[in-house]
């Protein structure tokens, strides 16, 4: 199952961990310098969120970013599942 926010599309982004060695110029040193860069991923806080859908009366499960919840709680559970399903998602 792919990280990915079923609201939001929020998904994992790559970047850099810099690796950085030296005496700050503020402490009489020569400045911090980039001695090495590591790929890695960020990766959006997901979570998986039982929530009650009253109109069909029955709990449906969604994979949802922090943003997501926040945009469910907004916009609606109703309004949030005709996108889903207009969009070609199984809810």
């Amino acid at each position: 199952m792919p990280r990915v926010c079923q609201v939001t599309g929020r998904k994992p982004v790559t970047g850099y961990k810099y690796a950085i060695r030296g005496i700050a110029k503020k402490k009489k040193g020569i400045g911090l310098r980039i001695t090495g860069k590591t790929k890695r991923r960020f990766l959006p806080n997901l979570l998986t969120k039982r929530i009650w859908f009253a109109d069909e009366n029955r709990f449906i499960s969604l994979r949802l970013s922090a943003a997501g919840l926040r945009t469910l709680d907004k916009l609606g559970v109703a309004h949030i599942v005709a996108h889903l399903r207009a969009s070609g998602q199984k809810v």
